[in-house]
């Protein structure tokens, strides 16, 4: 029994291993890589600072948004409101997803102490158990990146590269696999009970 144990903790540590977050700087391909997006757009928002933690949907998804010196709205030209943050310097954590979400994406670009757009460089991080940097420089408020995981997502992080501009998202998009992919998933776990049950 002990060797059985050991071979199947051993199994699921390789598998953990071999997580892969998957990066798209394409709207379009992020959205063609995942299955029943949810969109959270800032609308409700008000160039006004809010708590450190908000409680937010993105169609049937939840999760929240965070940063240690408290959120601010930003943006509101033509009634288009985005997420920021108090403190230049520190960053925005999107985490606690529900509903099984393994690919998060956005807009991401920087803001003034206004809370207008400014250019600037961000840098953001996805974790799913292992965790990718990716750095995006010269942003605009088109600018979108995508992380899609072959595993749950714990969080997404934003944060400024240590200039005097403030991290800033917007149209964020919370998604799950495409269904192909979960069916190659089932597949691959079916293989590996098949060759256990062989071994024994």
């Amino acid at each position: 029994m002990k060797p059985l144990c050991l071979a199947a903790a051993l199994l699921c540590a390789g598998s953990g291993a071999q997580a892969a977050i998957t990066v798209y700087t394409s709207q379009a391909a992020f959205l063609s890589a995942v299955s029943a997006p949810g969109y959270d757009t800032f609308d409700d928002l008000r160039v006004v600072p809010y708590a450190t933690t908000l409680d937010r949907t993105a169609g049937t998804y939840g999760y929240q948004a965070y940063s240690p010196d408290g959120l601010w709205g930003a943006g509101g030209t033509g009634g288009d409101y985005w997420l920021s943050n108090e403190n230049a310097y520190t960053p925005i954590v999107f985490q606690n997803f529900t509903g099984g979400v393994n690919a998060f994406g956005g807009n991401f670009f920087t803001s003034n102490i206004s809370g207008q757009y400014v250019i600037g460089n961000l840098v953001l991080a996805a974790a799913d158990g292992s965790t990718l940097d990716y750095a995006l420089n010269g942003t605009t408020t088109s600018t979108f990146l995508g992380f899609v995981s072959d595993t749950a997502l714990t969080s997404v992080t934003v944060a400024g590269d240590g200039g005097l501009y403030w991290p800033t998202a917007n149209n964020v998009v919370l998604a799950v696999p495409e269904p192909a992919t979960y069916g190659m998933l089932l597949a691959g776990v079916g293989l590996l009970g098949v060759a256990a049950r062989r071994r024994r």
